[in-house]
């Protein structure tokens, strides 16, 4: 079964990539303080927003740190959509509303624009297409 929504790892793969960038922060605050008289409560602030800031963002960018989801797109196999120009034997097509590199599989003639056509594979990036 599919899962949708977040899981405790990508929230702990989240973190502990923010962390390096809280370390920096408190330790340039710690050096500013020497040279500007900064009070420890705003430090504290400080890196109190900071924390604030990317828990807030965690929401917006979750998915990027889901690892279990790197095989979404072999979900495009078998998808169809529409030639957006000649591929003879690359361009792009349309796919779910989204412009996609594709290669015509070897074999298959060349696809004219605007035809149908259906993913058979994915190579890297490029969608393998055969026409309708």
């Amino acid at each position: 079964m599919r899962k949708h929504g977040w899981s405790f790892r990508v929230f702990v793969r989240y973190v502990l990539f923010q962390v390096p960038g809280l370390v920096l922060l408190f330790l340039l605050l710690i050096l500013a303080r020497r040279v500007v008289a900064l009070p420890t409560w705003f430090i504290w602030s400080l890196v109190a927003l900071w924390v604030i800031k990317d828990l807030m963002l965690f929401p917006a960018v979750w998915h990027a740190y889901d690892q279990e989801r790197r095989d979404d797109a072999s979900s495009m196999v078998g998808s169809r959509g529409i030639a957006e120009d000649r591929l003879d034997p690359s361009g792009y097509i349309r796919v779910h509303g989204e412009l996609w590199k594709a290669d015509v599989m070897g074999g298959s003639r060349s696809i004219g624009k605007g035809e149908k056509v259906t993913v058979r594979g994915i190579r890297g990036l490029t969608l393998l297409v055969e026409p309708e």
